[in-house]
């Protein structure tokens, strides 16, 4: 049979197995074997000069040459050097305990004092904003994070929970052990994507509404997930406020009225823990912002305990 000028026949496909393995077959010629001619072309290549590589011994590991290489052998007739070299092994993934894919957190900074410059000036920070909804802490912590001088991330733990898209749990509709698990979830990946920022030099600033009376949606997590750097402030206003805030929403963000008034009652239970506390019902929110940066630099010259 006659084949196409300047190409040589492709090699057998061979079925039954893995590429280069028994009854498999490799994307490369086989071997020639004693009395068997290479394959020719009507017209071949010119025969190079030099002696011919010599087979490998049997036993021998197989040689890298041009077949590590991935190019045609040197000739025509050329041994074939073996089977191709294994791929490196891929790097261990660390413990997952304490890492976000490869890369290996360390603990978020803890700023030193004083600061050189009034407010929070451009130190590296991890925040969290506490308070009921309607408090406006979505809204005040994305303003604070997009207008400090230094690179600031903003991370919404409701924003995280609904991520959730087939499946998701709505509080609205009673705590249950769904709810409950996504809460964790959401918090737990809030809190890896807060100390890979920080990592990367990037200060974040986090929003949730944290119970003081509830150890589930507790601060003991966001300091397990973040880290003991992390500076929890309370936005608190007047009830009349978030009422009024929270009639101006719409979806599943929009609470009844009692819902509010229960959910701020026992927010007032963060006065007398010692974590500062921003009552904004008077302010806007570039006041607010201002405000809650102010708090930060006193947080950093004396960290509440908590």
């Amino acid at each position: 049979m006659q084949h196409t000028v300047g190409a040589p026949p492709p090699p057998p496909e061979r079925r039954g197995g893995a590429p280069g393995g028994p009854g498999g077959h490799h994307p490369l010629p086989p071997a020639n074997q004693p009395g068997q001619q290479a394959p020719s072309s009507r017209h071949p290549a010119p025969h190079p000069s030099g002696p011919r590589p010599a087979p490998p011994a049997p036993g021998a590991p197989p040689a890298a040459g041009w077949l590590a290489a991935g190019g045609p052998p040197p000739h025509p007739g050329a041994p074939y050097p073996g089977p191709p070299l294994p791929a490196p092994p891929h790097p261990a993934v660390p413990p997952s305990g304490d890492a976000t894919g490869y890369v290996r957190l360390p603990p978020v900074p803890v700023p030193s004092a004083p600061l050189a410059e009034p407010g929070t000036g451009t130190a590296t920070l991890a925040v969290l904003l506490i308070g009921p909804a309607g408090a406006g802490k979505t809204t005040v912590a994305r303003h604070w994070a997009r207008h400090r001088r230094v690179s600031t991330a903003h991370i919404s733990l409701d924003d995280v929970r609904e991520w959730v898209c087939s499946g998701f749990a709505d509080p609205q509709s009673g705590w249950n052990e769904h709810s409950e698990a996504q809460y964790r979830l959401a918090r737990r990946t809030c809190g890896f994507a807060a100390r890979n920022f920080l990592a990367n030099g990037i200060s974040c600033i986090l929003d949730d509404a944290v119970f003081p009376d509830r150890p589930v949606v507790g601060l003991g997590g966001w300091k397990r997930h973040v880290g003991p750097g992390l500076l929890p402030v309370v936005l608190l206003p007047g009830l009349e406020i978030v009422l009024e805030r929270n009639a101006e929403r719409s979806g599943n963000r929009r609470l009844s009225d009692e819902e509010v008034a229960s959910i701020h009652g026992r927010m007032a239970g963060w006065y007398g823990s010692g974590l500062p506390i921003i009552d904004n019902s008077t302010y806007d929110v570039d006041t607010t912002a201002r405000v809650l940066d102010e708090v930060l630099a006193r947080s950093i010259a004396s960290p509440p305990a908590w």
